[in-house]
Order: structure tokens, then sequence, then C-alpha cells
């Protein structure tokens, strides 16, 4: 397509017959069906979708998921306007209008983008040390001006046309996660004869296997995942929710989920909800929510065109389309390897692969050499530079000496954490794992069992046989008998890492958390001032505290924190999740109570009555009390108030009390307990 000068000629699971017309700050594109906002913005060439919350820094797409701290935009217009919706979530329709936020007067000049040259200033904790004296600045400027910066986008103000609905379900298996443990997982418990339930928060099932190039009992991993999604559907004892995340764990087995029935859509159809809240009662769950990458701490590391390594395979593969022209990759594991040859597969120059390490598999150097990658070990990116845009990278090789690369793509990863903020919902604590080299779940919510990334086995094989053998087991812990069948085969895959979190030596700013622009240096300062707890460092620097709850954030500040320190990272520990694992809209939970439907209005006996005599209602909490009787000739509430009082006092008044509160009081010595809590004796009942 013309149009999309960085769309591949070829590939993809997109629909290249469907061309769909969008806009993004009122500028047109076009793109494909099957394209998320953040996918056809790259195929477009846009690289700058955003501005940081305190320095206003240009910000790009980081990732290809719903862990994505940048590319927030606001979507829609007029009464469902919707704030920090993230581009890589967002499902591509004909006219959807997107707009970047946190900047003016525009994305690209924008005055706030002075605050990095403040940023001497706005260290961590600055708030606390900036507004406290004098005292009277704070009602008069501290106040007002903390209150114009705060928040990101705009809410509209008005009604949500839209509606919701609240539904339950009962399941002896919830599958969590549609990627290739969760399919196995609930292919296995389906064909038990168990009533599955299969929750996954993306438009088509298999996980990652729609992002890499893999193969699974001999057929390409993202046709073997249809393969295994289309049995499913025909299976009468399985429901599968596509574009549903499991938010929260609760207790006796209850799980919160939401659905997103219409957000792929300009407006709900007819009678039909925009997203539905689901109160899922599971006897068994296995959650294979899979893993989140990991950045690296670096120099310049959040200027638009530096990508997840992982995220730059989903754009190429699943979205056929090319983040850059030029691309570098910088890791320390054989993962993010797999981006660079899936690049230079689909005519992509790779001009490095710089990898942390001293030494890799002798597999991953062959395969770079007969693809013409130079490889540089023991290496690392130290600074980055452009404007809006990446266009040089600075490496340290290994023996010291400084290289510029020109390029306009730089794929990182640091490696992998599993994604298990579910398994934490109930108090259990994950424990940090040498092996996996992150944080991996330790206690389970009961009736709880993992499979896949999240519980640290990274491999395609382990987590087909994870998911295989988990199935079954749930599928008997819940009465249905079954022998769990061979796993899948699945080709080869090299998983080694060497953890490393940050590059110091740097002149630039460094980010751990890019949407709350808490940089490395902030993290050494909480250190030099006593706040060395995870929980503390937290509060003090605003780690974790964004939107995405810390995905890519976390585990990279306790590590620095532990290096500091020096403790190591079991010891250190982290921080604890709370539901919604993903922002959940407030009308979801409200459902349809909302406005006369919040609570049932409630009528006295007497409100026939009182209708037909001309009287006028009042609210009193869910009941309609008649207030005053116009009679003829009355005008104002004071003389219909006044004739009232008169007619009482000179005649005689009836009062209508059913609206107020009752206390039932039982007992043999009730009668006592109210001589002694009530004003006066009174005629009471035994």
């Amino acid at each position: 397509m013309t149009s999309t000068p960085h769309r591949l000629a070829s590939g993809g699971l997109i629909d290249r017959s469907r061309s769909i017309r969008f806009s993004f700050d009122d500028n047109s594109y076009e793109g494909c069906a099957g394209d998320t906002l953040a996918s056809a913005l790259l195929a477009n060439g846009v690289g700058l979708v955003g501005r940081s919350f305190k320095y206003h820094r240009p910000r790009g797409i980081l990732t290809a998921g719903p862990e994505e701290p940048n590319a927030l935009v606001e979507l829609r217009t007029g009464a469902r306007r919707e704030p920090n919706t993230r581009a890589t979530t967002i499902e591509l329709y004909d006219g959807l209008q997107a707009w970047s936020q946190n900047r003016w007067p525009s994305l690209r000049t924008d005055v706030g983008a002075i605050n990095s040259l403040l940023s001497p200033l706005f260290v961590a904790g600055f708030y606390y040390k900036t507004f406290m004296w004098p005292a009277s600045f704070w009602e008069k400027i501290y106040e007002p001006a903390i209150r114009r910066a705060a928040g990101l986008g705009r809410a509209s103000g008005e009604a949500d046309p839209d509606s919701y609905e609240t539904i339950h379900a009962f399941c002896d298996v919830l599958i969590i996660g549609g990627g290739a443990a969760g399919l196995s997982a609930a292919l296995t418990a389906g064909r038990s004869g168990a009533r599955v339930m299969l929750c996954d928060e993306d438009c088509i099932l298999g996980g990652r296997l729609n992002g890499d190039v893999r193969e699974i009992d001999g057929r390409p991993g993202c046709e073997w995942a249809r393969y295994v999604a289309a049995e499913l559907d025909v299976l009468p004892n399985v429901r599968i929710l596509r574009r549903t995340s499991v938010f929260g764990v609760y207790d006796g087995g209850t799980y919160g989920a939401l659905e997103r029935v219409s957000d792929h859509l300009a407006e709900p159809p007819p009678h039909q909800p925009r997203q539905r809240l689901w109160k899922i009662v599971a006897r068994h769950a296995v959650l294979a929510s899979g893993a989140i990458e990991r950045p690296i701490v670096f120099g310049g590391n959040d200027r638009p065109g530096v990508m997840m390594a992982a995220s730059v395979r989903t754009y190429l593969n699943r979205f056929a389309v090319a983040p850059g022209r030029q691309a570098a990759i910088y890791t320390g594991c054989d993962d993010a390897w797999s981006t660079a040859f899936d690049l230079a597969r689909n005519g992509i120059t790779v001009a490095a692969i710089i990898d942390h390490r001293a030494t890799v598999a002798p597999s991953l150097r062959a395969e770079a050499t007969r693809l013409g990658i130079p490889v540089h070990l023991g290496a690392d990116v130290t600074e980055t530079r452009g404007r809006h845009r990446l266009n040089a990278i600075t490496i340290r090789t290994a023996d010291g000496r400084a290289r510029t690369l020109r390029v306009d793509l730089l794929a990182m990863s640091a490696g992998w954490s599993p994604n298990l903020g579910l398994t934490t919902h109930l108090g259990q604590r994950p424990r940090w794992s040498e092996t996996a080299a992150a944080f991996v779940p330790d206690g389970l919510p009961p009736d709880m069992s993992v499979a896949g990334a999240v519980s640290g086995a990274f491999s395609l094989a382990e987590a087909l046989r994870q998911g295989t053998t988990l199935g079954a087991a749930a599928g008997e812990a819940t009465g249905f008998a079954t022998t769990a069948p061979p796993p899948p085969r699945a080709d080869d895959d090299t998983i080694e890492l060497s953890p490393f979190w940050h590059v110091a030596s740097s002149r630039s700013k460094a980010f751990v958390d890019f949407q709350h622009d808490v940089t490395s240096a902030d993290v050494a300062l909480a250190a030099r001032e006593g706040f060395r707890s995870v929980e503390l460092l937290k509060r003090y620097t605003t780690l974790g505290m964004a939107t995405d709850q810390g995905k890519t954030s976390n585990v990279n500040g306790h590590a620095m924190m532990a290096e500091l320190t020096g403790r190591t990272m079991a010891e250190i520990g982290t921080t604890m999740f709370r539901a919604p694992v993903t922002p959940v809209a407030i009308g979801a939970f409200a459902g349809h109570h909302r406005g006369r439907d919040f609570r049932p209005t409630r009528l006295t006996a007497g409100h026939g009555w009182a209708e037909q005599n001309s009287a006028s209602f009042v609210e009193d909490g869910a009941w309609l009390r008649a207030q005053w009787f116009t009679q003829e000739g009355e005008t104002d509430w004071l003389s219909i108030v006044s004739r009232e009082v008169r007619d009482v006092r000179s005649k005689v008044g009836v009062c209508d009390v059913l609206t107020l509160g009752k206390i039932d009081v039982q007992g043999s010595d009730a009668g006592t307990f109210l001589d002694r809590v009530y004003i006066v004796k009174v005629p009471y009942c035994l």
C-alpha cells in the first residue's frame, strides 16, 4: 500500500483487502483490517505518539500489548471521549479518531518540555521537599499548579451514552490466557467433558504464537492456534471469551473479567453493551498469562524508536510492519536474537547485535554470520541520539572503545518477567528464581495452577507440556477423569540469558519507569535518603504507580535498589499487586445501576392519594415523600407551607413516616434495653 511506507509487501495476519481510514491528531492515515492503532501508526511512519508525564519528553511506541507505558491516546469525541487508552490494544476500525495527550500546543512543539531543563528540581520526592514552605503558598500557588499539572488526558464531562452489563457464570475449569499453554490446557480439559471457560484479552487466540515464527506439530504456530481454537469453538462444554481480560481474583474461586464487547467499533450496535463485566465462579483455574519483556536502563532509552525486541517481532510477523529501516539489537538473552534474524529475513538492515554477554551459543553466531549481521559481544549501548526519533546510538565495545551506529530502530531485551499479578491478589507473595532470573509464583490462590511463561518456564515446548498436563489435572480435580495426551511437538528454542539491569557511565537520563519519568538517578537518590524498602521506593519515586502498574519497570527498579544496598533480589523482594491488573472503566463496575436504575425508587402507601391531591415530591434516600400539597391559587412554596401549618395547628394533620428507618430489637430483655437507650418509657411488645 503506497500510503503506508513501512508496510511489508507480504506476510502478516492482516486483511490487506480491507482498507481502513483513521486519524491521529487530525491527520488522516490508512491501515488494514486486523491492525491495532499502534501497528497502523508504525505502518505510516508515525513514531512520535505522546509526551511523558513529568518531563514531557517525546515518547514512541514501546511494546505491542497491554503493558504499554508510552502510547496513551484520547479516543473518540464528545460524550464517548476516552483518555489514557493504549494504542497497542485498540483494534483499528473505519473512522477511528485519536489524539495524543499531555502536550500543548502540539505534539511536536510542547512547551511543557521545558521541564527537562528544570529536571534538577524535579528529583524523586521533590513534592515532599518543595511544597512545605511557606505555608501561605499552598492554597494560592502550590495547589492550583498541582491541579493543573495532574492527570493524563481529558474526561468528556458528559453522560456516558453507552450501556454496560454484568453477568454471572459458573464453570469447572477457567483458563486465563489463550497462548500456547492456555490453548493446550483448554483443549485437554475440554476433551475431558469439564465445563471450560477460556478468557483471552486479544481478538484472536494464540498469544506470542501470532508474533513469532515458530512451529508446532509441523505447522506454523499461528496455524496451530487457529486449529485448536476451531475445535474449542465447536465443543459444547467450552466457552471462549475473546477480548476479555481477567483482572482480579477474589474469595471462593471468584474471578472478575472484563469483556470489551464493542470497543472495536465506532459505537455499540443497538441494544448491545459497550463492555460486559463477568463474575466467574470456577472450581479450578489454570493461569497461562505469559510473561512481559523487560527493558534495559541506559542513557536515552526512552527515545521514540527504542522498542522491546519481542514487540518488534510482533509488528513484523503479525502486522507486516517494519518499525524501522536501519535496526540494532541490544540484549543479554538468546530470545532477542530472533528479532534480528526476523528483521534481516524481511529485508531490514540490521546494523549490529549488541549483547551484554561475553559468550553466546555458537548456533546464534552462525546464523548471524549467515545473514551478514555484525555482532558485538560484551558490549553495551550507552547513549541514543535524535530529537523526535532515534537516529543514532553509541555503543561501548568489549575493549572499552566508543562507536556510533546510525540506526532508526533499537530493539532491546533484558529477558522476561512472568505476568503473575493474579497470583498475588489473595495475599501470596512471589519469590525470586535464580534459574529464571525473575520473580515467579510461590504460594497460589486456592485451586489455581500456573502453566507456561507465568511459571518461569519460557520455552515453547515446556509451555505446551505444562498446559497439557495441568489441563488434564484440572479436569480430573473437578470430577472428569482423563489422561494427559502427549504434548504437541515444538521446534527447538534457546532461552539462555544473563540478567543485567542498568548501564552506568551515561550522561543522559536513563529511565526505569517510562510513564512517570523515574530515572536511575531517582532510584539512587531514594537509596541515599533511606527509602530502601521496595514499598518506600515505590511511593517516594512513584516507581510502578502509573497506569501500567510497573509492568515494565518494577523488576528493574528493585534490582537497581538491591545493587545499591548490597542485597540480593530474594532479600529485597517485590511489591504486591492489586486488582484490577489492567484498567477497568467505572461504567463496567456500575453496569445498569446508574441514573434512575442506580436503586429502585420506593413509594409510600399513600403515594397514589398524594398524587391525586397535587402533591410535590422530594427524594428522601430511595423514597419519594410528599413535600407539600398545592391548592388552587397558590403559586409559591411559602404560601403553601404557611397554609398547611395553619391547618395542622387549628385542625389536624397526618404524617406518613413509612420512609423512616426501623430497628428490630429481639430477645427477652429487649424492653429493658430500650428503656436504657430511649428518652422515655414507651409501650412495647415482646
